[in-house]
């Protein structure tokens, strides 16, 4: 019970530290976001998860 408290807690701080970023500035490497940056082109389409065993 213990290990699961402290797991969730853990994940809830990364999560918040995480969020807190500089705004134009990517949260966890602190790089400053760009009109170039490649990230702008992708569409949620992109994301699709395969699924396991294919």
């Amino acid at each position: 019970m213990m290990k699961h408290l402290i797991l969730t807690l853990s994940i809830a701080i990364a999560f918040i530290l995480a969020g807190c970023a500089e705004t134009g500035r990517y949260p966890v490497s602190g790089e400053e976001c760009g009109p170039n940056d490649p990230v702008l082109s992708l569409d949620a389409s992109d994301c699709v998860a395969v699924p396991a065993g294919i």
